[in-house]
């Protein structure tokens, strides 16, 4: 079976340069790539693809938020982030928005080309270069949960509520940005890698309840 690849990335020699490196491979194809946020989410929905192949930074619309509509409407199309960047805000808020994969673009040609295929077939795939990091967080729940700042409980008591991103910015007078960094370090502090598990790991510790 063909696995069928959307490239998203607004820089130009990126994107050739990734559509060239799987145009070498007899089992993937590229059906179409995206210059900005908004371009992946569309491409997404008409092409069904088996695979985004996600970047971060992104005219109008990032790559996060991209992620996030795209799970939305177009569940079945899978997201593997092909990024710069390595710090934790990035990796846990793209996880958080859905991506199955985090791959760093100074990764080598066949670990791009193995993390799609992984992407396909539902395997989740982390860049050995950030696994260690986010394995350490994920594996010590610890102390730190009850450190949490009041900006951040606001968030996640807002959270519970099933509010998005956007919507819990615009009720703390935040950027979506910020709410995602404000996420990410409450994923790290709790030592979990959702927004449903940071929401049942609080109410189990007692820092939010349900009717906040």
């Amino acid at each position: 079976m063909t696995i069928r690849v959307v490239i998203a990335d607004d820089h130009d020699v990126v994107r050739k340069g990734i559509q060239e490196l799987l145009a070498d491979e007899s089992d993937i194809t590229v059906i179409g790539a995206a210059r900005t946020g908004y371009e992946a989410v569309d491409l997404a929905v008409a092409l069904q693809p088996d695979v985004v192949v996600m970047d971060i930074a992104m005219p109008e619309l990032s790559g996060v938020e991209a992620t996030r509509q795209i799970r939305v409407v177009a569940p079945h199309v899978r997201v593997l982030a092909l990024t710069a960047y390595d710090n934790d805000p990035y990796i846990y808020g793209l996880l958080e928005a859905g991506a199955t994969g985090y791959i760093l673009k100074t990764a080598e040609g066949r670990e791009i080309v193995r993390a799609v295929r992984a992407t396909a077939a539902g395997q989740s795939v982390i860049d050995p270069t950030i696994a260690p990091r986010l394995i350490a967080r994920m594996t010590q729940p610890s102390a730190r949960g009850d450190i949490l700042t009041d900006r951040e409980l606001d968030v996640l008591r807002l959270a519970a509520r099933g509010l998005t991103n956007k919507q819990i910015g615009s009720e703390l007078a935040i950027s979506d940005r910020t709410v995602q960094n404000h996420l990410a370090n409450i994923y790290a502090k709790l030592g979990v890698a959702s927004r449903t598990e940071a929401v049942t790991a609080a109410l189990q510790r007692n820092l939010i309840k349900l009717a906040e």
